[in-house]
């Protein structure tokens, strides 16, 4: 047991030695140096041969005929009639099969420990002296009251009792923009609060938050989420038991043991077994060298297949950052960098996405003379700046200075809403001046990719967010989206995904935060942005580096053409195979010849895998 734990733990090392092996003895051959030729071959087969007829010795104990008692046999043979290149290249190539095969999947079992360091471990608990005391959160219960300063995590699910702040809860919801959070307002475990106080009274604590509740989910959907059994080893149950009976039949007829062992070793899957992984390690070279990672051949095999794409919207369809989305002006231009120097009073997002509109603008603002500001609560904020009086806020703002709209300017602001951008509203001299639309801006060229998607074989495609329904609707209607669900926390997300597997839809999830990371486990495939957190990188099947929907279209249509590539070579191998046996009985094929053509077929194998190096998607 020792000696097998020892060689699975330096497969990888054994594989690149017997590799050096095989190129000494064929350097030997070329320098005329038999001896050398022969003993190097002779250890390379030794070294390869051992893990696999330990491979093969396991499966016979459960009594199962696998391909690797197939390559053992065959190793066996060839040793008995002196064919040593042949036993040592097709260990080798199966050693060398399984190292590309395995190298890109172990990664997705460190997202459990990320999301695990993320989480709360202590809280400020207010007690009922209204001192304060730090204690682990695995010592709080309902109802206790915990109080969260400026950059500290809420480490319970719970609703806000004293205080006011700004909330990131991007681990939950996804959504870039902080949320204000007030009396009675929910707040959720694992969010920041980004700016001011929070007293919070908990409604959930410890395994019960919804932070606890993603890890939770991310833990079921991997330990459920099993890898398809191989096409080589289904196909291998009814190949090599039906190649050792032929062999055996032959000995029996012939009496002749070279002939036998020649019809193992000419059975012997050369191309098979270095034609799939081959293919996988081309399609996932490809992928590398257009900044896209996929975790595998069973991953590519199985994204191939995907007809039910599923997006979250923020950061995803959309740039993930706030920002001013439009601007209606009714007076000056110039009245922005007023508004700019306004908003330098305030804390909240909005003001500083038109703080930032200003500064791209390259308007001077900072030092503009501001006097008597004042900031009313629910509705804006008032001041002179330069000797102008401006009002920035909601329509309750102008409604308190009694300024009204126009028809025109009504009609501007419903078609602004509409738009689910969070709207200010700017008045100079109490004369509208400007809407400014504050949102998440949609992503470049989104809209076009999703098409290409559809022509690829994308049947169906759904965006769900935790977004409002409104912001959510526009952009599914911009983008041409099948379907679209809002307002949902992770577990609803898991939810739906689950939904449209049980209609026997194969479904990708396509997202980039930590509160997507349940659902890019429990899809078929997950799929997320490079731009995106560890924890989705580590949990999804596909990462896009690029963060762009070109690499989503360039990535799907390499799966198909590599799992097409993989079906052409296994249809090569086999035929060879067969081709080989017949000629062998018909008279026409021999040792040496169907060597050769053995050989051929690898080479034909791989150059056929090659071409999926220079793929790319057709445009149009």
């Amino acid at each position: 047991m020792k000696f097998q734990k020892w060689l699975q733990d330096h497969l990888n090392q054994i594989t690149f030695i017997v590799g050096g092996f095989i190129v000494l003895g064929y350097a030997g051959k070329f320098l005329h140096m038999s001896l050398l030729y022969k003993i190097a071959l002779i250890i390379a087969s030794i070294m390869a041969v051992i893990p696999i007829a330990l491979h093969a010795y396991q499966a016979l104990k459960v009594k199962v005929v696998s391909i690797e008692v197939l390559v053992t046999i065959a190793v066996f043979g060839a040793f008995m009639i002196g064919e040593y290149n042949e036993s040592a290249i097709v260990t080798f190539l199966f050693l060398f099969g399984s190292f590309l095969e395995q190298k890109t999947l172990n990664k997705t079992r460190e997202s459990i420990k990320s999301l695990t360091e993320m989480s709360p471990t202590v809280a400020n608990l207010v007690l009922e002296n209204d001192e304060v005391e730090e204690v682990d959160v695995d010592d709080l219960e309902e109802g206790d009251v915990v109080l969260v300063k400026t950059g500290g995590s809420i480490p319970v699910d719970g609703v806000v009792v004293e205080g006011k702040g700004y909330a990131d809860e991007a681990a939950i919801t996804g959504e870039s923009k902080q949320m204000s959070k007030t009396l009675g307002s929910n707040v959720y475990s694992g969010s920041i609060l980004a700016d001011g106080y929070l007293k919070v009274e908990a409604t959930k604590v410890g395994d019960e938050t919804t932070f606890s509740k993603i890890i939770e989910l991310v833990e079921e959907a991997q330990d459920t989420k099993s890898q398809a059994e191989k096409f080589i080893d289904r196909f291998a149950k009814y190949y090599t038991p039906a190649v050792l009976v032929i062999a055996l039949v032959v000995f029996l007829a012939t009496k002749d043991i070279r002939l036998a062992i020649t019809v193992l070793v000419l059975g012997c899957p050369g191309a098979l077994v270095i034609g799939a992984p081959v293919s996988n390690v081309a399609g996932i070279g490809n992928g590398a060298k257009h900044g896209i990672l996929v975790k595998g051949g069973q991953a590519m095999d199985t994204f191939s297949k995907i007809d039910t794409f599923v997006f979250d919207k923020t950061g995803t369809l959309t740039k993930g950052t706030t920002q001013v989305s439009q601007i209606i002006h009714y007076g000056h231009k110039e009245d922005l960098a007023y508004t700019a120097r306004l908003e330098m009073l305030s804390d909240h997002p909005l003001g500083k996405a038109i703080i930032k509109k200003a500064e791209e603008n390259q308007l001077a603002f900072a030092n503009l003379p501001l006097e008597n500001s004042q900031t009313l609560k629910g509705q804006g904020i008032v001041a002179e700046v330069s000797g102008h009086k401006i009002c920035a806020g909601n329509e309750k703002l102008l409604a308190t200075h009694e300024i009204t709209l126009n028809e025109k300017q009504k009609n501007d602001l419903n078609n602004l809403k509409k738009t689910g951008s969070s709207i200010v509203l700017v008045t100079v001299d109490g004369v509208l001046s400007q809407l400014i639309g504050i949102s998440d801006v949609i992503r470049d060229d989104v809209k076009e990719q999703l098409q290409h998607l559809k022509k690829l074989g994308a049947k169906h495609l759904v965006m769900l967010t935790g977004d409002s329904k409104e912001t959510a609707d526009y952009v599914a209607k911009e983008l041409g989206i099948d379907e679209v669900h809002a307002q949902l926390l992770p577990d609803e997300k898991v939810n739906y995904v689950k939904k449209f597997q049980e209609k026997g839809q194969m479904v990708a999830f396509v997202g980039d935060g930590i509160n997507d990371s349940p659902s890019l486990a429990t899809a078929d495939i997950g799929i997320s942005m490079g731009s995106g957190t560890d924890v989705a990188i580590e949990t999804s099947d596909v990462v896009l580096m690029k963060s762009d929907f070109t690499s989503l279209v360039h990535a799907y249509g390499l799966a198909k053409k590599t799992v097409l590539n993989t079906r052409e070579n296994v249809v090569i191998a086999i035929g060879v195979v067969l081709f080989l046996l017949i000629g062998l009985f018909a008279g026409f094929i021999y040792m040496a010849s169907g060597m050769f053509v053995h050989e051929a077929s690898i080479l034909v194998v791989i150059g056929n895998a090659m071409r999926l190096l220079a793929y790319k998607v057709k445009k149009g």
